[in-house]
């Protein structure tokens, strides 16, 4: 029965495509903001809108902040091409199995002198050669590789008639050892597609991070705003207290050792306020960086930061469930696990990889001779073929090199499940702790609320004391302060307990969801 290539070359074809998936498109990465029904594309293109500001003013909700610094940050950009680069490596390493077009075509003329076996007789030969072959070949999942060509051979002489010789080849070899199976030679696609996978955690885990940044940075800003409030008020009131003091040292009434006190006081306060507003500056300076502020080519301008911070707050409850949480939408645990897996597909290859090499190889061919081109394609149907079929054996005695590399993949597989386990706890531990501190700062906020309601009776007190000289300016200035102090410490439990939840939403790997942003 005659060998019939068109099926065979059908089969070889179809398996290689089945074996490997089709590679989906690079698409430019999209962040999008549904609370807000807006959404950031970055890709090669990049142009941020300028921001929306009234003058020399820019007024910034804390949604706001977020969205602006999503759509306009150079470093989240510069992250949003890693799943495209990675992507890259994945479309390289499909290409090891993609079909190859081939084609040859060449020709040549030769003089040579020949002696008749007959006469003896020297004579000269004059020979022209044309030759062409084209083919396709490609590598399959299994271990295999095919081959079919086309071949046309033409020569010429003056000694001989003109001959045309066409063929058509199929080549097989499969592996039937080292290189057999789609699980090794497929490894290499899985691992540049968990790569691909990895980076996007990667990317969701930087956008996390980034928007508990930004966020904080908008915190820390509203924060320096209300210490420079409570600062001012306080040196208004130092200011009218020291006015007072000094009328009632001319009257007699004080002495002007008050007098000092009082004024010390208010500088004080000034010396106070200095810092409250270089804080300001400063956090101002790092939101506007967030803001990528320098793409205006202005960062010269105020902010008016209108979210308020306030924020009901509950004792928390189900540690075990935000844990629980936490193990499965961590973007760095679910990397480090990518990461066990593309180990553990390296042990499939380096474990195949110490069996010898031994091949199976098949070679079809039908030729067809004429003196003519079109005669030689169409004796090919005549029962002319060739056959060759055989085995190709090869091992390197002792293989250390390869029982090395099987080692270490062993021990970076164990390396990298150690490492997830250790992560998990990690990850327990983190949610406990950030839990911890939101329950910290919850009881902070109404501790401190109580110490400041004692504090300012305890001034009203010395106020009215003093306005009968049963107690002096230093004891009033004392207490003063201790308010101012918790006036401060009020506002600060507050601004904490927010950053707080922020790092517990971090913890729990759940910040991106709380904020309505998704990303691929």
């Amino acid at each position: 029965m005659k060998p019939s290539l068109s099926i065979l070359l059908a089969t070889a074809f179809l398996s290689g495509c089945a074996s490997v998936s089709k590679t989906p498109p690079l698409d430019p990465v999209t962040i999008s903001v549904t609370s807000e029904d807006r959404s950031v594309t970055l890709f090669i293109e990049w142009e941020p809108k300028p921001l929306d500001r009234d003058g020399d003013y820019l007024t910034l909700s804390v949604e706001d902040a977020v969205f602006t610094a999503l759509e306009r940050n150079r470093e989240l950009r510069i992250q949003t091409l890693e799943p495209i680069r990675t992507g890259a490596f994945e479309l390289i390493e499909r290409g090891q199995f993609q079909p190859e077009l081939y084609g040859v075509l060449q020709a040549g003329e030769e003089e040579v002198s020949e002696n008749s076996r007959a006469t003896g007789e020297q004579f000269s030969v004059t020979g022209r050669d044309a030759s062409g072959e084209i083919g396709i070949r490609q590598t399959l999942a299994t271990g295999t590789d095919v081959e079919v060509s086309l071949e046309q051979d033409r020569s010429l002489s003056n000694r001989t008639p003109e001959q045309q010789e066409a063929r058509l080849g199929l080549s097989v070899t499969q592996s039937l050892l080292r290189g057999f199976g789609p699980s090794v030679n497929l490894a290499s696609i899985r691992q540049a597609q968990m790569d691909t996978l990895a980076s996007q955690y990667e990317l969701r885990g930087f956008t996390e991070a980034f928007v508990a940044e930004v966020e904080t940075a908008y915190w820390q800003y509203v924060l320096a705003r209300e210490e420079i409030t409570i600062f001012k008020s306080s040196l208004e009131l130092a200011r009218r207290e020291r006015d007072e003091i000094a009328g009632r040292i001319e009257v007699g009434s004080l002495s002007q050792t008050d007098g000092a006190l009082s004024r010390g006081e208010v500088a004080r306060r000034e010396s106070a306020l200095i810092d409250a507003n270089a804080r300001l500056d400063a956090q101002r300076f790092r939101l506007v960086r967030l803001l990528n502020a320098n793409l205006d080519g202005d960062i010269d301008f105020q902010i008016d930061a209108i979210s308020n911070p306030d924020v009901d707050h509950e004792p928390l409850h189900e540690i075990e469930a935000r844990i629980d949480l936490a193990l499965t939408k961590r973007p760095d645990l679910n990397e480090a696990k990518l990461r066990l897996a593309q180990d553990r597909l390296e042990t499939v290859v380096t474990r195949n990889g110490l069996l010898p090499r031994l091949d199976l190889f098949v070679t079809l061919g039908k030729t067809g001779y004429a003196d003519t081109f079109l005669d030689s394609f169409e004796n090919i149907q005549e029962d002319s073929y060739d056959v060759t079929a055989g085995l190709r054996f090869n091992h390197f005695l002792g293989n250390a090199a390869t029982r090395g590399r099987d080692l270490l993949a062993r021990a970076n597989r164990e390396q990298a499940a150690d490492a997830v386990l250790n992560h998990e706890q990690i990850v327990r531990l983190d949610v406990r702790l950030a839990a911890n501190e939101v329950e910290r700062a919850r009881q902070q906020i109404e501790a401190t609320a109580e110490i400041r309601l004692h504090l300012a009776e305890t001034v009203q007190g010395e106020v009215e004391r003093l306005k009968v000289g049963s107690t002096t300016a230093l004891q009033v200035a004392a207490a003063r302060r201790d308010l101012l102090a918790s006036r401060i410490q009020e506002v600060e439990a507050l601004i904490s307990y927010r950053l707080a939840l922020i790092d517990l939403y971090l913890a729990e790997g759940s910040l991106l969801e709380r904020r309505g942003i998704s990303i691929p």
